[in-house]
C-alpha cells in the first residue's frame, strides 16, 4: 500500500473512537477489536484484513508522537492549504502545485514548514533525519548491536563487568565520514539541493522519499575515499565495558542504551543488546531469587535429629538443625542466602534433605546386626498401612 492510500484512511473511524478520545479510550477500543478480529480466534479472511487495518490505525493514534503528527497533517490538508486526492483545495484541482512542493521540501520558514516536518516524520522515521531546507547532511541513528556472553553461576548472582570487543560500522577513519578523498570535499546534491529527499507525484498527491542520487545524504562525492568508496562509513572494532547486573537470569536480554553503533552527522548512537547465558553449578540451582541445594543425611541423623553443616555459595557454611523424625525430601529455608535482587536484598537458600542409604558393601557385620535388631524392634510399624487402605487393597 502506497503512502497516499495510507494517508487517506481515517484511523479514528477504523478504531471506532472520536478524534478527541484519550489514550485510555483508544487502547480499550483497540483491545476489544483485536480480540474480536485476531486470526487465532476468528478464521474469517475478512476479519484478518480488518485486524491488519485496526493494528495499523493503533500504531499511529496509539502513539502520542505519531498521533500528534498525524492530526497536524490532516488539519493542514483539511484547511485547503494542501490538496488531497479527489478532494480539498490548494495548488489546483490535481492536488499539489509546483510551488506547494517547493514550499514543502525546500523553503525554511514558509507556511509549509510545519507540514514538511510532519510529512517527513510520518514517512521517513527510519532514516533518522528531518525534511526542511538547508544543505546539512541528514542525521542518522547508529545501528543496534546484539552480542552474547557466557558467565558463571556466581557472576550471574553477584553481577560482573565484561569487556566486549565489538565490530561496528562507524565514520571512516580515512575521510572522517565525509566519503571524499583527502584534499577534496563533497558537494551539495544538485537533485535534492542538500535536503536528502525528493518529491514523487502519485497522480495528484506527492510524498517525500530519499534522493536517488545522494541516497539521502544530501551530498555527492565526486572523488570517493579509497577506503570507504564514498560511503563515509567503515567497519571498526572497539571494546565496550558492559555491566551485567546482579541477579541476571539465563537467557535474559540486557539493553545498554547508546553503546551500539555510532550515529552519523550528529545522530544518536545505537543501543547494545546483550543476551546472557549462565553456566550451571555442580551443587546449587536457581529458582527465581532463591537458591536450591540438596544435602545428603544419614538415616540416624534424620531419625534422631542432628546439626548438619550446609555450604553457602561464595564460601562459608551455615548449620542446619534437623529435628528428630525429619522426613526424606523435607525442605528447610535459610533466610538471606539466595540471589541478589534488584533492590540489593537477597533471596533465600532452600535446603532439601535426602536420606542416604548405604550400599551393601559399605555395611560391616556390626552394622548389619544393628539394622536387624532395629527391624525386630520396630516390626509393629508398617509405613505402608495407610497406602494399602487408601488403595482399597488388603495387607
Amino acid at each position: 500500500m502506497s503512502q497516499a492510500d495510507w494517508l487517506d484512511k481515517d484511523f479514528y473511524k477504523i478504531l471506532g473512537v472520536s478524534k478527541t478520545a484519550d489514550s485510555a479510550e483508544i487502547k480499550k477500543a483497540y483491545r476489544k477489536l483485536a480480540r474480536e478480529l485476531h486470526p487465532d480466534t476468528n478464521p474469517d479472511p475478512k476479519a484478518e484484513e480488518r485486524f491488519k487495518e485496526v493494528s495499523e490505525a493503533y500504531d499511529i493514534v496509539g502513539d502520542p508522537e505519531k498521533r500528534k503528527e498525524y492530526d497536524e497533517f490532516r488539519k493542514l490538508g483539511a484547511s485547503g492549504r494542501f490538496g488531497f486526492p479527489g478532494g480539498g483545495s490548494g495548488g489546483g484541482q490535481g492536488g499539489f502545485s509546483a510551488s506547494d512542493l517547493g514550499d514543502m521540501f525546500g523553503r525554511a520558514g514558509s507556511a509549509a514548514g510545519g507540514f514538511s516536518d510532519v510529512f517527513s516524520g510520518l514517512f521517513n522515521r527510519g532514516s533518522g533525519g528531518g525534511g526542511g531546507g538547508g544543505t546539512r547532511t541528514r542525521a542518522r541513528r547508529g545501528q543496534d548491536i546484539e552480542s552474547e556472553v557466557n558467565i558463571s553461576f556466581t557472576e550471574a548472582l553477584d553481577g560482573v563487568t565484561l569487556p566486549l570487543r565489538l565490530a561496528t560500522e562507524g565514520a571512516c577513519g580515512t575521510c572522517h565520514g565525509t566519503g571524499a578523498r583527502a584534499g577534496t570535499t563533497p558537494r551539495v546534491c544538485p537533485t535534492c539541493e542538500g535536503t536528502g529527499q525528493r518529491a514523487q507525484n502519485l497522480g495528484g498527491f506527492a510524498f517525500a522519499e530519499p534522493c536517488d542520487e545522494c541516497l539521502g545524504r544530501g551530498l555527492v562525492v565526486d572523488d570517493p575515499c579509497p577506503t570507504c568508496y564514498g560511503s563515509g562509513r567503515a567497519q571498526s572494532t572497539r571494546t565496550v565495558n558492559a555491566r551485567v547486573p546482579a541477579g541476571v537470569k539465563d537467557g535474559q536480554r540486557i539493553k545498554l542504551k547508546g553503546k551500539g553503533g555510532p550515529g552519523e552527522a550528529g545522530g544518536p548512537d545505537g543501543d547494545l543488546y546483550i543476551v546472557v547465558h549462565v553456566d550451571s553449578h555442580p551443587v546449587f540451582a536457581r529458582n527465581g531469587d532463591n537458591l536450591e541445594i540438596t544435602v545428603p543425611v544419614t538415616f540416624d541423623e534424620a531419625a534422631l535429629g542432628a546439626n548438619v553443616k550446609v555450604p553457602v555459595l561464595g564460601g562459608g557454611v551455615v548449620t542446619l538443625k534437623l529435628p528428630p523424625g525429619t522426613a526424606n525430601g523435607r525442605t528447610f529455608r535459610v533466610r538471606g542466602k539466595g540471589a541478589t535482587r534488584r533492590d540489593g536484598t537477597k533471596g533465600d537458600m532452600l535446603v532439601s534433605v535426602k536420606v542416604s542409604v548405604p550400599e551393601e558393601a559399605q555395611l560391616n557385620d556390626a552394622a548389619r546386626d544393628a539394622l536387624r535388631a532395629y527391624r525386630e524392634a520396630t516390626n509393629t510399624h508398617d509405613p505402608r498401612a495407610n497406602l494399602m487402605a487408601r488403595a482399597g487393597g488388603s495387607r
